[in-house]
């Protein structure tokens, strides 16, 4: 297991498998794929300062394909500045190098250079970021080769939303998107999309939900100049699956009310007649098998506690006699645990609180820790169900222990959190 741990802290992986789908390509007969596409990567920490990133990708569009495979070596030059070399073989053959170094606290530049393998074409590139707050960034990136451009961009990211825009202009192209989500819990969130340019106009509006730990699930509704679809998302861990499926290229205003309004309706009905009764049961099984688990623990628990206290009982009694003969420090009752219940004692001095599960009489442990001078001290910063002849009754609560003892003849009593000190006999305890 330890050996598994070491090597995921060295090895970091991700994939992503495309699964482009045309509904109006199978009903012409044609088969309902239409293109697929496949990237992997893999990135391992060699030191402290050394990384490598290794990764490739496969295209299959119809009749034609294509892949390539990528290497990155970085290297951490200072506390402020790295460097990365870049090489790729394949359709796109190229070889590269680029520097980043933090400016100022809040503001960081990227310079980078790159060279074709194809054709010998120079690719330079240009990208400054700055924290304009706490939760916004912008950058500007400027490129200049084959495809020169100027992109602007800014992010904004709270807690429940973030957003994001960017306008980028080439020499015969621009674009403009737009990127909003908003989290309604910390399982389910929605989104919208907005892309224009020159060769692009469409909108995408959607959700996702989390189904674990390491798993989420989204759904896309897309409308646009290329028609409607919808896109499935799948992430588990490091790794995509994507599925775009074409409805139609027909801008049909019925169709597309339909295409968005079906889906959204059926994933309600199913969610409040399914879903959530089905999530319901399995918190509510995880919770019973938890408690029984928790259960079965403190058991186990007061039985090690109450067999510590048998072999405390008779030093526990001799101390407790010999401090009645001098008029010393005598433990009446002691009490630990739910700090709610205890606390009730302050109320409720008469009523019985040994018969509660939360609860733990340790008045044997500390007539056992009062020393020959006829003082009881427990530190600070220790956990007292840690202490022999104690238990943590009540897992999951906070605790407090009390304290009813005599000593010079006269009564008096004290409470203490589970990490505070505990010294007694004090006259500020005394009733």
């Amino acid at each position: 297991m330890k050996e598994r741990e070491k090597v995921a802290a060295h090895f970091q992986s991700s994939g992503t498998i495309l699964a482009n789908m045309s509904l109006p390509r199978y009903l012409n007969g044609n088969g309902l794929l239409r293109g697929m596409a496949m990237t992997s990567e893999i990135q391992s920490q060699l030191s402290k300062h050394n990384a490598v990133t290794i990764g490739g990708n496969l295209a299959v569009n119809g009749d034609e394909g294509g892949g390539a495979a990528t290497a990155v070596f970085r290297h951490q030059l200072s506390e402020v500045s790295s460097v990365e070399v870049v090489a790729s073989a394949g359709l796109r053959a190229l070889i590269g190098v680029q520097t980043t170094r933090n400016l100022s606290s809040h503001s960081a530049a990227t310079m980078g250079i790159a060279m074709s393998l194809k054709d010998g074409s120079l690719n330079l590139s240009n990208l400054w970021t700055r924290q304009l707050s706490e939760t916004a960034s912008g950058h500007i990136e400027l490129t200049l080769g084959p495809h020169s451009s100027v992109t602007v961009g800014w992010q904004k990211k709270e807690r429940r939303r973030s957003a994001s825009g960017e306008v980028k202009f080439g020499t015969g192209s621009f674009e403009t998107s737009v990127h909003y989500t908003h989290r309604f819990s910390p399982k389910s969130l929605g989104c919208i999309v907005g892309r224009v340019g020159s060769s692009s106009l469409e909108v995408e509006v959607g959700g996702g939900r989390k189904l674990s730990k390491f798993s989420s699930v989204r759904w896309l509704y897309i409308i646009g100049i290329q028609g409607i679809s919808w896109k499935f998302e799948l992430y588990r861990g490091g790794q995509k699956l994507i599925i775009p499926i074409l409805l139609t290229r027909n801008l049909n205003p019925m169709f597309a009310t339909g295409a968005f309004v079906v889906p959204a309706s059926l994933y309600f009905v199913l969610k409040k007649l399914f879903i959530k009764p089905y999530y319901l049961r399995r918190n509510k099984q995880k919770a019973l098998e938890e408690e029984e688990k928790t259960s079965a623990q403190v058991k186990e628990a007061r039985a090690a506690a109450e067999k510590a206290q048998k072999l405390q009982q008779t030093v526990a009694n001799r101390k407790r006699n010999k401090q009645l003969e001098t008029g010393g420090l005598v433990i009446m009752r002691a009490l630990y645990g739910n700090q709610r219940i205890v606390n009730n004692l302050k109320s409720s001095s008469e009523t019985s609180f040994e018969s509660t599960s939360e609860v733990i009489d340790v008045t044997i442990p500390l007539n056992f820790l009062v020393n020959d001078s006829g003082q009881l001290k427990l530190h600070e910063g220790v956990k007292k169900s840690g202490i022999m002849g104690f238990c943590d009754p009540y897992p999951g609560s906070p605790k407090e222990l009390y304290v009813e003892y005599v000593y010079a003849g006269n009564q008096y009593k004290v409470w203490a959190g589970d990490y505070e000190e505990l010294q007694i006999p004090q006259g500020s305890h005394r009733i």
